[in-house]
């Protein structure tokens, strides 16, 4: 890229950079769905570190080091594959998480909610209780980066280390009722292996990935060389350690056909409050609602970047390529992701109709946004990681191919596969429209 285009404030250091990553990568999300499918999960999360996000840690520290600067994948598939590759990598990853801003949104403010007790609970379920608190999330997460990195970064600081706190208190009070009356579920770590359990295992994947987030903020990394690969290898022991111990500790504390998806800390908080306490529910909630504002920063910081690079590459208006003279941000970039993702929320209450149908696009979303690793690990093979780029190429068509085969819950399968096809030719349709005109334009 142009030595002269505008450059970013390096602010992340080791430690900064370390609980970036964490933010991005670990969702607390996660827990309560790996602990509903039994401790055969803790063998999942393993197989999806060492085959997945172990070969990604290297594939990230390895090409931010062959191609320094602010961009990442964008500006590693670029040099290794040509613009058009790159561009569709930006445009379908940023799409996904476009999308997967306001369900993740709601979806984390409910559970904080529900986890509190009480009328807490009832506020839950109030649409606009909850989407008023969902875009406060968005807001302050974004809000505090787009003053600037020094800011910014201790949003993803203190989400990261609410994250810690999330386990660490599960792991106390799975202890404490272990003391008390033992284990709740028998742990047996060999899952029940199965189309379902392949199937999920993509999910597995999907919540081990982030690490590419760290190459896209290059440019504001000090000693990026040596920084980048050291936060990662750290980012990648917490995350497993805190998904795996996490997960047990929840079928300690209630057997795994008693914890639901949406609502499995507040269940785990009632079954622990008489061995714990009763502050273990506003604790844990508390605790669940902060590290997702972390995460909405880091995703959002991250993902902010790419229209940035692409602008710089004058693939898109010169006002993506634009740093606030103040902040030093890519403001543009992060104030139209912010608006993107509240417009997509606002949407979603309109009615069940649409709810319904955003589900439909959240599986589309997952599709394409795996289409950027497919570009990174062949960009590992380059560089020489061949093992590296091997096993990530398996689970990366893995998670791609899961979403298209439907579920118990699709009724009509082939108005569900059109959907998938229909979208997924839309993304890459009107990413070849918004490059041709970048061509043009450049």
């Amino acid at each position: 890229m142009d030595e002269s285009a505008p450059k970013l404030k390096r602010e992340l250091g080791l430690r900064d950079l370390t609980l970036f990553v964490v933010s991005c990568i670990v969702g607390t999300r996660w827990i309560p769905a790996a602990a509903h499918a039994g401790s055969g999960s803790v063998t999942l999360w393993l197989l999806a570190a060492v085959l997945f996000m172990v070969p990604l840690a290297f594939a990230a520290g390895s090409l931010a080091v062959k191609y320094p600067g602010t961009g990442g994948f964008y500006l590693w598939t670029r040099n290794d594959f040509g613009r058009w590759p790159a561009f569709l990598c930006f445009w379908s990853y940023w799409v996904a998480i476009a999308f997967w801003f306001p369900s993740a949104a709601m979806f984390y403010m409910g559970v904080g909610l529900q986890a509190m007790g009480g009328r807490y609970v009832y506020l839950a379920q109030d649409r606009g209780v909850l989407m008023a608190v969902s875009l406060a999330a968005i807001w302050i997460a974004l809000g505090t980066n787009l003053v600037g990195m020094k800011v910014g970064k201790w949003t993803e600081n203190l989400g990261a280390i609410a994250t810690w706190g999330v386990g660490v208190l599960l792991v106390v009070a799975a202890v404490m009722i272990g003391r008390s009356r033992g284990s709740a579920t028998a742990i047996d770590l060999r899952p029940a292996w199965g189309w379902d359990t392949v199937s999920s295992w993509a999910n597995f994947a999907y919540a081990m990935s982030g690490l590419e987030l760290a190459g896209l903020m290059g440019g504001e990394i000090h000693d990026p060389s040596r920084t980048l690969p050291r936060a990662g290898w750290l980012a990648s022991v917490f995350a497993f350690v805190f998904y795996a111990g996490a997960t047990v500790a929840m079928l300690v504390i209630l057997p795994q056909g008693r914890i639901s998806e949406m609502s499995g800390y507040g269940e785990v908080a009632r079954a622990a409050s008489g061995v714990v306490g009763n502050w273990l529910a506003p604790a844990l909630a508390a605790l669940v609602m902060v590290s997702a504002v972390g995460q909405f920063g880091g995703l959002g910081t991250g993902v902010s970047r790419l229209p940035f690079a692409v602008g710089v590459d004058r693939l898109l208006p010169g006002a993506f390529a634009r740093v606030h003279p103040r902040w030093g941000t890519p403001y543009v970039s992060i104030l139209l992701l912010g608006l993107v993702a509240s417009v997509l929320l606002i949407a979603m209450q309109a009615g069940d109709t649409i709810a319904a149908a955003y589900q439909t696009l959240v599986s589309l979303m997952v599709i394409t946004g795996f289409v950027p690793y497919l570009y990174i690990f062949g960009s590992a093979w380059k560089a020489g990681r061949r093992v590296s780029a091997i096993s990530g190429w398996a689970v990366t068509v893995l998670a791609i191919v899961c979403p298209v085969v439907p579920t118990a819950e699709v009724h009509n399968v082939w108005l569900f596969e059109g959907k998938l096809a229909i979208g997924t030719l839309g993304v890459v349709a009107s990413a070849w429209i918004l490059y041709r005109r970048g061509q043009l334009r450049s």
